[in-house]
């Protein structure tokens, strides 16, 4: 983010980072034989493709695409994860904290926080006000994601 970028350019930097996550859990779902980390991820995934349909419906209240959610997301470069981490780096580099239930809860939790920040930080910089507000959307949206993991947690009792 550069933090000039319009509130459509936003808003598809935001569907790429859903997207990696995304792509990121699919991968765990992949890669483990443990049946509880595998729900977990199924559920993480279920929440990413969530957030992917809120950034779209934001983006078609403001600037209506003219294209079907598919058309749109073909457009899109995942590569990175909210938070600003590269897919295959943030992969090699919390491997051992893929393990466990309530270690993937807080990797997670962490992602969404990372997120968060960063949205924050971007409106605060941003110029343009239609950015500013998609930003502060956004940001509402990662509080959101934060309140469902917090749930999450206390259902599996992992605090």
């Amino acid at each position: 983010m550069r933090g000039d970028e319009t509130p459509s350019e936003m808003i598809a930097l935001a569907y790429g980072m859903e997207m990696g996550l995304g792509a990121f859990y699919q991968n765990l779902i992949e890669t483990t034989e443990d049946a509880d980390l595998k729900a977990l991820f199924n559920k993480l995934a279920e929440i990413e493709g969530h957030h992917k349909q809120r950034l779209f419906d934001v983006l078609t209240e403001i600037e209506p695409p003219g294209k079907s959610i598919e058309e749109y997301e073909a457009e899109i470069k995942p590569g990175i994860l909210e938070g600003g981490f590269k897919l295959d780096d943030f992969m090699q580099k919390n491997e051992s904290y893929l393990q466990t239930v309530s270690d993937v809860l807080e990797l997670a939790m962490m992602l969404e926080t990372q997120a968060l920040d960063l949205y924050l930080r971007f409106a605060d910089k941003s110029a343009d006000s239609g950015s500013q507000q998609v930003l502060f959307k956004l940001a509402d949206e990662e509080k959101s994601h934060l309140e469902a993991l917090g749930q999450l947690i206390e259902k599996k009792s992992v605090v």
